[in-house]
């Protein structure tokens, strides 16, 4: 099963994948853990690029985010799945759709469109879009802004309702999570879908 964490900086999703992949662990389950943009050399490299370099335009900024993610399905998803792993992804496609497509004003299905032959059209099982108010997560992650996150609120709020929006048009995929509640109830709300999910299949 693929599984994968969504929304903005600050609303609990690297601490929400790190409980689950634990659950999982636990459980007696093969578990990979990564991340986007990273996961793999060449995507650590881009990583630092989109997050720390300078400016860029918004297809630059999305055909390098289609890159890295080519290269995490290629040499780590895809082939975790076949082997028959749990993979936990903090961040997939969703962002790219949420932050360039809505966000940058892109389009979601041209976003989506440069996506889909790079992933192969692997898709997660199920996507937790863990949903906070702009404030609070500019708030929690004051510290550790990277350059999209610095863009300010109002471009936050366009990256919110891209998630928002994208939950209505993926209902099957998406699952919404208020995250503005006590770490261990979201993570055992998590952990029930996914044993649900995996016992429906």
């Amino acid at each position: 099963m693929f599984v994968s964490f969504e929304g903005l900086d600050g609303s609990g999703k690297s601490t929400q994948a790190e409980l689950l992949a634990g659950s999982l662990s636990k459980d007696g389950r093969t578990v990979e853990t990564t991340r986007e943009p990273g996961g793999t050399p060449l995507g650590e490299r881009v990583r630092e690029l989109l997050l720390e370099g300078e400016a860029m335009s918004p297809w630059a900024e999305a055909a390098l985010f289609a890159a890295a993610r080519a290269e995490l399905v290629d040499r780590v998803i895809g082939p975790k799945l076949a082997e028959g792993a749990y993979v936990v992804s903090d961040r997939f496609l969703d962002s790219s759709l949420a932050y360039q497509g809505f966000a940058r004003g892109l389009g979601i299905e041209r976003v989506l469109a440069l996506n889909l032959e790079p992933i192969r059209g692997i898709l997660p099982d199920i996507t937790f879009l863990l949903l906070i108010g702009v404030e609070e997560a500019v708030k929690r992650s004051a510290d550790a802004r990277d350059r999209i996150e610095r863009e300010g609120e109002a471009f936050l709020m366009l990256v919110d309702n891209g998630y928002r929006q994208l939950a209505g048009l993926f209902p099957q995929r998406i699952v919404a999570i208020q995250a503005d509640r006590p770490v261990h109830d979201i993570a055992k709300e998590v952990l029930d879908h996914v044993r649900s999910r995996a016992g429906a299949g």
